[in-house]
């Protein structure tokens, strides 16, 4: 008598992972297409308005005048110590002390490793919606007009306060006013850029102080 024939089950692989995975819409793929294109259309369509600009340029003088006016303080002060102290004939010898402590706290405060405002200034981007205006080098001046120019002038009363003769004297003024000199150039640059873009826009506003 012959044995039954055994059939056996058929084979069915194992899964390395617990569920199949399920494949991405394809549908899903193309609507990200068109959203990711429909954001780029808009950004390079959409021009910045008059009064979104004039918000852009009050935002970048108030910026860029907090980064600065530490070390315009210090000018100020610099100057307003040694004009003290020519008008009493260098008789206070407490005052010219003390102005050569400032205008040298003022030179070091000036420099960007010391000071981390003007470091920021060193990098700050100003909005695209102001491109035109130019501003970028009303940034860079900023940075020239502290550093270096406003520590020469500093370091230039420092040394003025701190002559002993006539002679000396006479020479250190003479760098301190081409110092000064300098300084107000840069400052007069900046205003040409600032003012023309504070105008055009209607803002209520005005370039950084800057004494000299």
């Amino acid at each position: 008598m012959s044995s039954p024939t055994r059939t056996n089950p058929p084979y069915i692989p194992i899964r390395s992972s617990a569920w199949p995975a399920r494949r991405m819409p394809r549908w899903w793929l193309l609507a990200g297409a068109v959203l990711v294109a429909c954001a780029i259309a808009v950004a390079l369509v959409h021009k910045p308005s008059t009064a979104e600009r004039a918000s852009d340029l009050r935002g970048v003088l108030r910026d860029v005048t907090a980064d600065i006016e530490s070390c315009a303080g210090g000018v100020g002060e610099s100057l307003a110590a040694l004009h003290q102290v020519q008008a009493t004939g260098y008789q206070s010898s407490s005052d010219v002390n003390d102005g050569i402590s400032v205008a040298q706290q003022g030179a070091a405060n000036c420099a960007p490793a010391n000071n981390e405002q003007i470091d920021d200034l060193e990098n700050y981007q100003v909005p695209e919606s102001l491109s035109s205006y130019r501003l970028a080098a009303v940034v860079t001046g900023l940075v020239a007009w502290a550093a270096p120019d406003a520590e020469a002038v500093q370091t230039d009363v420092a040394t003025v306060l701190a002559a002993r003769t006539p002679a000396a004297r006479a020479t250190a003024q003479a760098a301190l006013q081409r110092a000064l000199t300098k300084l107000d150039a840069q400052r007069t640059a900046i205003d040409a850029i600032v003012n023309p873009a504070i105008k055009s826009l209607g803002v209520k506003a005005a370039p950084p102080r800057l004494p000299g």
